[in-house]
């Protein structure tokens, strides 16, 4: 009954929103026939209501090793704030026995755009980790799937090293408080009124003994003028870490905003694990999503006089070498990974005027978009507690995952098979 049901999902697709887009121009016409829609990858979905499945943000490892299991939490309410009561469980889908879910715990600290921060432990075949919160802290469990044997770090963590020995996080109570929909409920910001605190900033955390060490602070990067403006008057705070792909730096966002106003202003800083060596990497002050390459190169969303808006490649280097990618066919903002070997960028966009978020692959060498598939996103799913698609791909590169509501069950996960276009 369920493949059936995929079935009649993929036909009405094919017949409803793919012609929709394509007419209004959401996806690009391919071959001389151009009445002819693009041959779609197949998908299928692994998840079910009643209760909604989703995994969240697009730069954590959501696969095992060995592609067999796709890691997701569970939720049974949408179209809110989560409150300091609310529990997701955490969980993971069996794609080699009928999308078998299988749940491993439960989390108190979670947001709708990035979870709870469940990933794979890298270079890991059987951990998990995601965040919690335990009386009046955040913590972090760490959990063999097979033996159930877990252990809980005193702190929260963010992003995980490639080897999957240490963490950086950011002050997720700060974070929720100016930033709601990405931090946790449930503790409420010391510093509140404090613009730019010394003690608050990037911890790093030892995933062995839990140690957490304070290495970059807001008011030490407050420090660092912003040719644009006056940084002592607004309020500051960090948002989206990620290690690079050896290890040797870290990427973060250093954001502020004075008093009421609307909107934030946007720095993008690397340094190294330690926190020292600081670099501002853009500071053009509206960086977006972004993606290392590789140990020296970060993909973005941001601003430059070059070209304005578009995806640029930065070299992590103070006033380094800036380069457009796809000008014309990555012309919208969206969330952007590598797949293994660096030849194909996935990516996503925002809802477009008929509500679609299309979902596709760009050649980097070829100059080429190829779509996998547009998704309606209904009006409901707005603001703090809309549902991006956020694609992940697998070790192997031939599968990826979606969040996504398009057929009236909210929020599940979809599995896109690529491998007939990456090979």
């Amino acid at each position: 009954m369920q493949r059936h049901t995929s079935m009649l999902t993929r036909r009405s697709f094919l017949k409803t929103t793919l012609p929709a887009a394509l007419a209004a121009g959401a996806l690009p016409r391919l071959g001389p026939a151009a009445q002819d829609p693009p041959k779609l990858p197949p998908v299928r979905q692994i998840t079910h209501g009643p209760k909604h499945h989703w995994f969240a943000y697009y730069d954590k490892l959501e696969f095992d090793p060995t592609c067999h299991y796709v890691l997701g939490m569970e939720v049974d309410f949408e179209h809110r704030s989560p409150g300091p009561e609310d529990v997701i469980k955490v969980g993971m889908v069996d794609l080699a026995d009928g999308d078998k879910w299988i749940e491993l715990g439960e989390s108190r600290a979670w947001c709708w755009q990035q979870g709870c921060m469940l990933q794979w432990r890298p270079g890991s075949r059987s951990e998990v980790l995601w965040n919690d919160r335990q009386g009046d802290r955040f913590v972090c469990h760490i959990l063999d799937v097979f033996t159930r044997q877990k252990r809980t770090l005193p702190h929260p963590v963010y992003t995980v090293s490639p080897d999957g020995r240490w963490a950086v996080a950011p002050d997720f109570t700060r974070l929720n408080d100016v930033r709601p929909g990405y931090g946790y409920t449930g503790l409420p910001d010391k510093n509140r009124d404090v613009l730019a605190p010394a003690d608050s900033g990037i911890f790093r955390i030892d995933l062995e003994d839990g140690r957490q060490d304070l290495i970059v602070s807001l008011a030490d990067v407050v420090k660092i003028p912003f040719a644009k403006g006056d940084l002592s008057k607004a309020k500051h705070w960090f948002n989206h870490l990620l290690v690079n792909t050896d290890g040797t730096r870290f990427e973060f966002l250093h954001r502020w905003r004075e008093g009421d106003k609307p909107g934030f202003t946007t720095r993008m800083f690397t340094a190294g694990p330690d926190g020292s060596d600081l670099r501002v990497i853009d500071p053009s002050g509206s960086t977006s999503h972004f993606i290392w390459r590789d140990p020296r190169h970060i993909l973005a969303w941001s601003w430059h006089e070059s070209h304005q808006w578009g995806f640029y490649l930065f070299e992590d280097k103070t006033d380094g070498k800036v380069e457009i990618v796809g000008k014309d066919v990555m012309a919208l903002n969206g969330h952007c990974t590598y797949l293994p070997g660096n030849q194909w960028i996935l990516n996503d966009s925002y809802p477009d005027k008929d509500r679609n978020q299309n979902v596709y692959l760009y050649h980097v060498a070829g100059g080429r978009r190829v779509p996998l598939g547009s998704f309606h996103s209904p009006p409901e799913y707005k603001g703090e507690w809309r549902c991006d698609t956020h694609p992940r791909y697998s070790p192997d590169g031939r599968t990826v995952i979606i969040d996504s509501p398009h057929t009236g069950e909210g929020r599940q996960l979809y599995r896109i098979d690529i491998s007939g276009i990456v090979g």
